[in-house]
C-alpha cells in the first residue's frame, strides 16, 4: 500500500477517535501501532514497545514536572492562593481592578507550574469568580479573566508545554524558561491591559446594570480575624518560590530540576507553618501530582509510539517537498504552521499537541534554520491563545463548566484578549526575535 494512503488512513483514524471522545494517549498509540503494522508489519513492534518506550520516559529532564507540580498541588492545598487574594484585596484599599490583575498573575504561575491551562482555569473559577463578582466584575469578565489567566500556561514558565518541548527538540529546559520570561510578561501586560479597559467600561455602565442576586451570598474571608503571622508565612514563601526558579535558574545555581525540588520543600514547609499539612493534605497533594506525572508520561509513549510512525512514513520530508515553492520565505511557513497549531490548541491539551506534533514540525523547523528556543517560546504563546478562542477554548468550557456563566459571553471577552495577544506579541517576537533570544544568550 502506498505510503501518502497509509498516511491518509492514520490521520483520519485520530481525528474520527479523537471525536468520539477518546484520551489522546490512546488514541495516539492505537494510531501509531496500526501504522506501523501497515508499513512495517507485526515484526517491527516488540523492541519498540519494550526498551524504547521505557527510555522516553526514563528521562531525567522529566522528573521536573512531577517536582513542579508537586509544589502547586502544596499551594493550592495550603490554601495561599486564597490568602494571598485576600492581602491584596485589603492592600488595594478597595482599587478593585488589582484583583483582577492579581487572579491573571496568579493563573499564570499556577497554570505552568500545574501543566494544565484547563485545570488552572477551572479552579480559578471556582476560588477567583466568586472574589472578583464580589467586587464589581460582571461575570462574563470575571469569566475571562480566570480562563484568560489559566491559557498562560503555556508561556509563564515554569512551563510543562515548555519542559516537554525541550525535551522532544533536545532544548536546553532551562534556556525555554529564560527566553519564556519577557515574551511572557508581555503576554500578561496585554491581558491586564484588556482587562483594565473593560471593567472601567463597565464600571461606567454599572450604574444602569443590576447586581447579580447571588452577590450577597458571596461571602470570602467575612469577618474572619487577620492573622499576620500566616499572611507573612504566605508573602515570604511566595517570595522564596519565585526567587528558587527564576533567580535559582538564571544565575546557574539550580537546575530546572532542583529548582522544582527546591520550591516544593518551601511550599511544603509554608504549609507546615500554616498548620494545613495532615493526612488529606499529603494524600490529596500526591495523587493529584502522580495523576498529572502519570497522564504525562502515557501521552509522552503514545506520542513516542505515533513519532515513530511518522518517521517511518516520510511525513516530514514529503511536507517540505509540498512546501517547496516557499520554503524561500520562512514568515509565510511560520503562519502556515502557527495557523495549524493554533487550531490543534483549541481542541486538544497543549502537552498532547507539542508531542504529536513536534515528529512532523521539527524537520520542517530545521529546513527552514529557524532557532528551536525562538521556536519553542513561539509555541506556547500561540497555546496560551489557542485555550481561550472558539469554537473549543478549553480554559473558557472549563471556567464555564464551574461558574455557570454562559461560555458565549466569556468568549466575547476572551477573543479580545486572544486577538490583542496575537496582534502585539506574536508580532513583536517575529519582528524582534531577541525577545526570547536575548536572556537566555546572556547565561553563556
Amino acid at each position: 500500500m502506498d505510503n501518502i494512503v497509509i498516511i491518509a488512513i492514520i490521520l483520519t483514524m485520530v481525528v474520527v477517535l479523537l471525536m468520539s471522545g477518546l484520551y489522546i494517549h490512546s488514541v495516539l498509540f492505537a494510531a501509531g501501532i496500526i501504522g506501523l503494522i501497515m508499513l512495517e508489519g507485526f515484526n517491527y513492534l516488540p523492541g519498540l514497545l519494550g526498551n524504547e518506550s521505557f527510555r522516553r520516559v526514563a528521562s531525567y529532564t522529566l522528573t521536573t514536572i512531577p517536582l513542579f507540580v508537586l509544589m502547586a498541588q502544596f499551594i493550592l492545598q495550603a490554601g495561599i492562593v486564597r490568602d494571598v487574594f485576600y492581602l491584596v484585596n485589603k492592600a488595594a484599599r478597595g482599587r478593585n481592578s488589582v484583583l483582577g490583575i492579581l487572579t491573571l498573575s496568579i493563573g499564570g504561575v499556577l497554570g505552568a507550574v500545574s501543566g494544565s491551562g484547563t485545570a488552572t482555569s477551572a479552579s480559578l473559577g471556582q476560588v477567583a469568580i466568586p472574589e472578583l463578582r464580589k467586587h464589581g466584575y460582571s461575570g462574563r469578565l470575571a469569566g475571562a479573566i480566570a480562563a484568560s489567566g489559566g491559557s498562560l500556561s503555556g508561556i509563564i514558565p515554569p512551563s510543562i508545554i515548555l519542559i516537554l518541548y525541550g525535551v522532544a527538540t533536545e532544548t536546553p529546559v532551562g534556556a525555554l524558561f529564560i527566553g519564556a520570561i519577557i515574551p511572557g510578561i508581555i503576554v500578561l501586560l496585554v491581558f491586564i491591559t484588556v482587562m483594565l479597559v473593560f471593567y472601567q467600561v463597565e464600571k461606567k455602565r454599572s450604574s444602569q446594570a443590576e447586581l447579580p442576586d447571588e452577590e450577597g451570598q458571596l461571602e470570602v474571608h467575612g469577618n474572619q480575624q487577620v492573622n499576620l503571622l500566616r499572611l507573612f508565612v504566605v508573602s515570604f514563601a511566595a517570595t522564596m518560590i519565585m526567587l528558587v526558579i527564576f533567580g535559582g535558574i538564571y544565575s546557574g545555581l539550580f537546575t530546572p530540576t532542583e529548582a522544582g525540588g527546591v520550591g516544593a520543600f518551601v511550599a511544603f514547609l509554608a504549609a507546615v507553618c500554616l498548620g494545613k499539612v495532615n493526612f488529606q493534605f499529603l494524600q490529596q497533594s500526591l495523587v493529584e501530582t502522580i495523576k498529572l506525572t502519570g497522564m504525562v508520561m502515557l501521552i509522552m509513549i503514545g506520542a513516542q509510539i505515533f513519532g515513530r510512525f511518522v518517521s517511518l512514513s516520510l511525513l516530514p520530508r514529503k511536507l517540505i517537498d509540498l512546501l517547496e515553492p516557499i520554503m524561500e520565505q520562512p514568515a509565510i511557513v511560520l503562519i502556515l504552521i502557527s495557523l495549524f497549531l493554533f487550531v490543534l490548541f483549541m481542541f486538544i491539551e497543549g502537552a498532547a499537541v507539542i508531542l504529536m506534533t513536534i515528529p512532523v514540525l521539527l524537520p520542517i523547523m530545521n529546513a527552514l534554520q529557524v532557532d528551536l528556543l525562538w521556536f519553542g517560546v513561539f509555541v506556547g504563546i500561540i497555546c496560551t491563545i489557542g485555550l481561550i478562542t472558539p469554537p473549543v477554548g478549553l480554559s473558557v468550557y472549563a471556567v464555564s463548566g464551574v461558574s455557570k456563566i454562559r461560555s458565549e459571553a466569556i468568549f466575547k471577552v476572551c477573543m479580545i484578549f486572544a486577538l490583542s495577544a496575537l496582534a502585539i506579541v506574536c508580532g513583536l517576537m517575529i519582528l524582534f526575535p531577541e525577545i526570547a533570544t536575548f536572556l537566555p544568550s546572556s547565561m553563556d
